[in-house]
């Protein structure tokens, strides 16, 4: 297995024990931190494995970090002059 495979998977592990934990804020800085991390992160992934391999590391980390993904599809949608739902 590669490098950025065995850090890819560190990190989602980091970032599920960072979601069981407690926090006052909804876990907004600790998602900022996991976002610095895993866009360097996921171009290495891509750069050693490939396009496939990335799109998938991609899929894992939105599932984990989902809002602030839902949130940035929105911010898009509302830039491009697109009908924002829900």
């Amino acid at each position: 297995m590669s490098t950025s495979l065995i850090l890819a998977f560190a990190w989602g592990i980091i970032a599920n024990i960072i979601g069981m934990l407690p926090s006052k804020h909804h876990h907004w800085p600790s998602a900022y931190v996991l976002i610095a991390f895993g866009l360097p992160l996921l171009a290495f992934v891509i750069l050693e494995n490939g396009v496939l391999i990335g799109l998938a590391v991609f899929a894992a980390a939105a599932s984990i970090l989902r809002w602030p993904v839902r949130y940035l599809v929105r911010w898009c949608r509302r830039v491009l002059g697109m009908p924002v739902s829900g």
